[in-house]
C-alpha cells in the first residue's frame, strides 16, 4: 500500500519549467503537475524525447544543460511561451559517472559539472529576472542523498551534488528579500534509468583495466553497473518525488530541504550524530 499522503488541491494557471523529462523523476513530475492544472514546460535533452512529450499533450522543447546555447534558447522559449512570467523552475536533469576518484580524468569532471551544476546555475540565472519582476517564484533543485554523504565509486556525482547543495543554500539566503523561494529536494534510491544512463559515461571516461583498482572494479562496480539486480529494498517510485515537489510548490512557507526516502533521512541523521570514523565505517559497507 502506498504511503504517499493525499495531495492538496491544486491552484490552476501556474506555470513551471521542468528539465530532464525524458524519463524518471522529470517525466513523472511533468505528468503529475499537468494533471493538477499547471502549465508544464517539459524539456528534454533530445528532440525525439520532446516529440514524445508533445504526443502525450505536454508542451516540450529541447534544453541541454551541457550546451550554453541550448540553455539560453530554452530559457528564452519558456519565457516567450508564458509571456515573461514563470511561477516555478524544477532543475532535475543530471547524469552519473561512476568510477574511483583517482581514475577520473579532468575532462570527466568538467563534463559532469557542465550538466549537473553549471547548466543548472545558468538556467536559474536566466529565469530569476522574470520572477523578480512578478514578485514571486519557486526554484526547486533536485539534489540527492549523495549531496549529504559520499560513497565509494560515486565521487564525480557526489562532488556535483555537494556543490549544488552549497550553491542552493547561498542562493536561498540571497533571495530571502525577493519573494523567490529556493528549495532542495533530496531523494535517495528512486526507480529511474540513472544506472543504465551512466554506462556510456563510464565507458567513455574510465579506463578501469589500467587502474590500480582493476580487481575491485571487477568484483564490485562492474557487477553493480551492468547487472540488473532489481529494485533496491528502500527504492521508491518517481511519484514519491513528485508528491514532495507538489508540497514544495504549494506550501506558503516551504522548507529549505525536503527528504524523500528512508536512506536520505537516515544519512542526514547519521551525519549529524556520528563521529567521522563511525560514519566512514557505515558508508564503507555500501
Amino acid at each position: 500500500m502506498s504511503t504517499i499522503a493525499p495531495l492538496p488541491a491544486a491552484a490552476p494557471g501556474r506555470s513551471i519549467l521542468i528539465t530532464g523529462c525524458s524519463s524518471g523523476i522529470g517525466l513523472d513530475a511533468a505528468r503529475t503537475l499537468a494533471a493538477r492544472g499547471w502549465r508544464v514546460l517539459a524539456t528534454c535533452r533530445r528532440p525525439q524525447d520532446c516529440a514524445a512529450r508533445r504526443d502525450e499533450g505536454l508542451e516540450s522543447f529541447p534544453l541541454d544543460y551541457a550546451d550554453p546555447r541550448s540553455v539560453a534558447e530554452g530559457a528564452a522559449e519558456a519565457l516567450a511561451l508564458t509571456g515573461g512570467r514563470l511561477d516555478a523552475l524544477f532543475n532535475n536533469g543530471a547524469f552519473a559517472l561512476p568510477g574511483a576518484v583517482e581514475d577520473l580524468p579532468r575532462g570527466a569532471l568538467a563534463a559532469i559539472f557542465e550538466t549537473n551544476l553549471f547548466g543548472w546555475h545558468d538556467l536559474t540565472r536566466r529565469v530569476i529576472p522574470a520572477m523578480r519582476a512578478q514578485g514571486h517564484g519557486r526554484i526547486v533543485n533536485c539534489s540527492s542523498v549523495l549531496g549529504l554523504v559520499g560513497i565509494r565509486w560515486r565521487g564525480a556525482y557526489v562532488a556535483t551534488k555537494f556543490a549544488l547543495e552549497g550553491l542552493t543554500d547561498v542562493l536561498r539566503l540571497e533571495m530571502a528579500d525577493t519573494g523567490i523561494h529556493v528549495i532542495l529536494i533530496e531523494p535517495g534510491p528512486i526507480g529511474t534509468r540513472i544506472r543504465l544512463n551512466a554506462i556510456p559515461h563510464f565507458e567513455r571516461w574510465i579506463d578501469w583495466r589500467a587502474s590500480a583498482r582493476a580487481d575491485q572494479y571487477g568484483a564490485s562496480l562492474l557487477r553493480r553497473l551492468y547487472e540488473d539486480r532489481g529494485p533496491d529494498r528502500f527504492e521508491r517510485p518517481p511519484a514519491a518525488v513528485s508528491a514532495i515537489l507538489v508540497r514544495a510548490l504549494d506550501s506558503p512557507r516551504p522548507r529549505a530541504r525536503y527528504r524523500v526516502t528512508l536512506p536520505t533521512h537516515a544519512m542526514a541523521l547519521a551525519r549529524r550524530l556520528l563521529p567521522v570514523a563511525a560514519l566512514d565505517r557505515l558508508l564503507a559497507r555500501g
